[in-house]
């Protein structure tokens, strides 16, 4: 897999979301609304999600491994980091 372009759509200061991010995969597929969280520890992504007819959340698509999770999170988070600075 290889990702091929990530773009920050939107900058958030206020709450827990800090960021919604697009991502290009193998110049093939592109995802969507992928969120970046600031949880009690750490930063972390947070896959497009839709909400069910019981009312829970579900992904619409994530990762079926932990390489692939590590690789797309510390990818988004050091494009987070470049953007953020870059507006300093």
């Amino acid at each position: 897999m290889e990702i091929n372009d990530i773009r920050i759509r939107k900058i958030l200061q206020e709450g827990r979301l800090r960021a919604v991010v697009s991502l290009t995969i193998d110049n093939a597929v592109a995802v969507h609304d992928i969120k970046l969280v600031q949880g009690d520890e750490r930063m972390f992504v947070a896959m497009p999600s839709r909400r069910d007819e019981a009312g829970m959340f579900r992904d619409i698509i994530h990762p079926i491994n932990p390489e692939a999770r590590g690789q797309i999170e510390n990818m988004i988070l050091q494009a987070y980091d470049d953007y953020v600075a870059a507006e300093q």
